[in-house]
């Protein structure tokens, strides 16, 4: 085996570098912009064009300063805040699949649920929403049965789960 085959490419080793670099950056990014001093700069710098806007004469020039300045800062803000949320996000979905893979008695087929489609994830919503809606009925009533109309309900989200499954099977094949 030759060396060159023997190391990672060169593009591939950059790449994941300057990953880390990036991440490491939009996180401090991301901190830092959501501080009381971040407000407080934005604040001042607010108040500071304000202020020479006599000085100025209120031309298109100095208003197209605070035009320019907050367009820019919105459009790398909306990317941190996308980033921010998409790890978050897949971070909460981690801890739920743990919590549900541990709990004895949970199904674990709702593990990476967020994965399915809108319709799947819809559709299973509405027999849970059912299966809300009979179990409440039952304790309103204070009906001795209540317990047999829970697992019969519990049968039904099954179904339904088995359902979403086979579903989703069927359109990843497709």
């Amino acid at each position: 085996m030759n060396k060159a085959a023997q190391r990672p490419s060169f593009s591939t080793t950059t790449f994941h570098r300057l990953n880390d670099r990036l991440e490491r950056f939009s996180r401090h990014v991301t901190l830092w912009s959501g501080s009381s001093w971040a407000f407080a700069i934005a604040l001042l710098v607010v108040m500071v064009w304000a202020l020479t806007g006599p000085i100025f004469h209120y031309s298109d020039t100095w208003q197209l300063v605070i035009n320019t300045g907050t367009t820019i800062v919105t459009f790398l803000m909306v990317f941190l805040i996308q980033r921010a949320q998409n790890k978050d996000a897949l971070a909460i979905q981690l801890k739920l699949n743990e919590l549900l893979a541990s709990q004895q008695g949970a199904s674990n087929r709702l593990i990476n649920v967020e994965d399915w489609s809108e319709d799947e994830i819809i559709a299973l919503h509405n027999r849970f929403a059912n299966l809300s809606m009979r179990l409440q009925s039952a304790a309103d009533d204070c009906n001795s049965h209540s317990i047999r109309e829970a697992k019969e309900a519990a049968e039904e989200a099954e179904d339904a789960l088995e359902k979403a499954e086979a579903q989703a099977r069927t359109e990843q094949r497709s």
